[in-house]
């Protein structure tokens, strides 16, 4: 399994589902998966899919820019960190954010998110 095809697999799915359908992110959480949203700490599946589907817009557009791999720990895990913009639809400019997440492999040869921490870019 090539690692960089795994990171960009995984950030390709996960944007397009956000951007579409959040609530089908549901199964790439686990009951011991964080998320911090700006500074917000959330644990376990229902509650993070609770928090994404709770933005009081229905789609927006994700362009991402690099994307950076590493490998993390004995056991097969990854960091992906993630850079880019997000359009609401109706506005005009778009929203610098980074995200990063924390990758572990499952029993059955793919992934979920450990850990993920978001942060949108002021500047």
């Amino acid at each position: 399994m090539d690692p960089d095809a795994v990171s960009k697999a995984f950030v390709e799915h996960y944007y397009s589902a956000f951007d579409a359908n959040r609530s089908g992110l549901a199964n790439l959480y686990q009951d011991g998966s964080m998320l911090t949203f700006e500074g917000q700490k959330i644990q376990g599946f229902q509650n993070i899919v609770a928090k994404l589907t709770s933005f009081p817009f229905s789609q927006c557009k994700h362009t991402i820019t690099p994307v950076d791999r590493q490998p993390s720990g004995p056991a097969g895990g990854m960091l992906v960190f993630v850079s880019g913009t997000f359009q609401l639809a109706g506005e005009q400019h778009a929203l610098k954010f980074s995200q990063m997440f924390h990758l572990m492999p499952t029993q059955q040869g793919s992934f979920y998110v450990l850990n993920d921490i978001f942060r949108l870019n002021y500047a």
